[in-house]
């Protein structure tokens, strides 16, 4: 919700397509810089701790937000500098929020919480904007941010009623760059885990930067406007609750590594025929699929890697895997919006889901163990 008023009012304020892109991307300096940062304070401190933090400050931002848009002095510079901020909050928070889930529901059900966080998180992200589109033309943009920042009371609230093991507390003792060294090194240590965050880098960049293009594509390439669009974005995430329902159902049946490497190999495939097929029946069932495709391989490899990660460590490794999606992936979204001003969408969808598909043999080829992570 905040998203969709976010952008309308930096539309509003400048009439610029840049600005649009700027503030997008102001979230992703900082978590790039910081994330990994986060991981060694997520390890040396409570983790829910961390997160009634971050999640009080995002509240503050959301309301000083909220506050300027209702005084009509809200500038676009402002929204940067407040996403920058929430970037910053970011790099805490998701960290933290990825290390929490084995606190709260322990190893034998990791599988199964990991998808039903998912599905909820595409849920929202399936109803939030058409909420924030009814409020946004109903009461305008000051308070979609104000609602937006009283809806933390409740998170921090159910957080704070949480009854945790008395074992759940940061392990971490060294100097702070020595355990941030420590994170890296027991990753590149541990061949699988590594393999699994450089699936997951490669598929944030070149996998899922269709998704900035996808408003160009409804138009331009399937003529289907602004509805079209928005019912490619509903059908994409149909399409991941229905693969993280399938993977809280099943837990991957014991054969998660196989299951991954099917979905790591359908997904560049199933991108290439959407990128080049401009019929919409047919585009809607094929995001549909990438969907389902998307969710079933980031909720396992999630899930593979929370398993077999020392607890001492979780919370610096899983700020490593959150930097793929916080940090990098910007770059990819900016990268394929640059490239599909001079070779065109198809090709530069095309062109990415073939990067996908390579780099993703190489891996598989390189760590053959990957096959059989149970």
């Amino acid at each position: 919700m905040q998203i969709v008023a976010q952008g309308w009012l930096v539309y509003q304020l400048s009439h610029s397509d840049l600005s649009l892109g700027i503030v997008a991307f102001a979230g992703a300096i900082p978590a790039l810089v910081v994330l990994p940062w986060g991981g060694v304070v997520v390890d040396r401190v409570p983790k829910r701790t961390v997160l009634v933090i971050t999640q009080a400050s995002a509240m503050m931002l959301a309301f000083i937000l909220a506050a300027l848009a209702f005084a009509g002095v809200a500038q676009v510079w402002h929204v940067i500098a407040l996403a920058a901020a929430l970037g910053l909050v970011n790099a805490f928070d998701a960290p933290a929020r990825q290390a929490f889930v084995v606190e709260m529901v322990g190893r034998e059900d990791l599988t199964n919480a990991i998808a039903l966080n998912s599905m909820m998180f595409n849920g929202a992200r399936v109803i939030g904007p058409a909420i924030g589109g009814l409020l946004l033309a109903s009461v305008g943009t000051a308070w979609c941010f104000f609602i937006n920042g009283l809806s933390f009371l409740a998170v921090i609230a159910g957080l704070l009623l949480m009854q945790l093991p008395a074992a759940a507390k940061g392990r971490a003792k060294g100097a702070p760059l020595k355990e941030l060294a420590g994170g890296v090194k027991y990753v590149f240590k541990h061949v699988e885990q590594f393999a699994l965050i450089l699936l997951a880098l490669i598929y944030a960049v070149f996998g899922l930067s269709y998704g900035a293009l996808l408003p160009a594509f409804a138009d331009q390439m399937l003529h289907a406007g602004a509805t079209g669009f928005g019912l490619l974005n509903a059908a994409t995430g149909l399409g991941a609750m229905l693969g993280a329902l399938f993977i809280a159902r099943t837990g991957g049946g014991g054969q998660r590594g196989q299951w991954l490497i099917a979905a790591s190999l359908a997904f560049p495939v199933v991108l290439a025929i959407f990128a080049f097929v401009p019929v919409f029946a047919a585009s809607l069932l094929l995001a549909l699929l990438l969907g389902l495709l998307f969710m079933i391989q980031f909720t396992l490899i999630n899930t593979l890697i929370q398993l077999q990660v020392a607890d001492e460590m979780r919370g610096r490794v899983m700020a490593l895997y959150s930097l793929t999606f916080f940090g990098f992936q910007p770059f990819g979204n900016l990268a394929a919006g640059n490239l599909a001003e001079y070779w065109g969408l198809s090709f530069t969808i095309g062109m990415s889901a073939a990067i996908a598909a390579t780099l993703c043999l190489v891996v598989l080829f390189l760590v053959p163990r990957m096959r059989k992570m149970a």
